[in-house]
């Protein structure tokens, strides 16, 4: 059985991971960061308008899931001086590699649909 400490360990924003899937899951996983990712995938949108877009998240969650994109680099946060204050989302070019991926798993989604829909589950 291997030890931690002979494990390779990779670092992001000052954090240590021993797996780099680890370390994607940190940045991306969660329902809420995900689902951020796929509706910027086309453009930037309005914080009102992304925030309609994602069914059910608070005003809180929100929030925290754009501070830790934007943080880990996967969007970015544009504000517009005028009033009422104006935001706007966009994917990073970081951001914009994740999409791929993303697109997977939803044509996994509705392979899975599919195949619930006709009982071959």
């Amino acid at each position: 059985m291997e030890n931690k400490e002979d494990k390779s360990k990779y670092f992001f924003h000052g954090h240590e991971y021993y797996c780099t899937l680890e370390l994607a899951m940190e940045v991306i996983g969660g329902k809420w960061k995900t689902m951020m990712i796929y509706h910027l995938k086309d453009g930037a949108m309005r914080s009102s308008e992304l925030q309609r877009s994602l069914i059910g998240i608070s005003n809180k969650m929100f929030t925290q899931v754009a501070r830790e994109l934007e943080h880990d680099g996967i969007i970015e946060r544009k504000v517009y001086p005028v009033v009422p204050p104006k935001v706007e989302y966009k994917l990073t070019k970081t951001g914009e590699t994740v999409v791929p991926l993303i697109m997977k798993m939803v044509d996994w989604g509705e392979s899975m649909s599919e195949k619930a829909i006709l009982g071959k589950m």
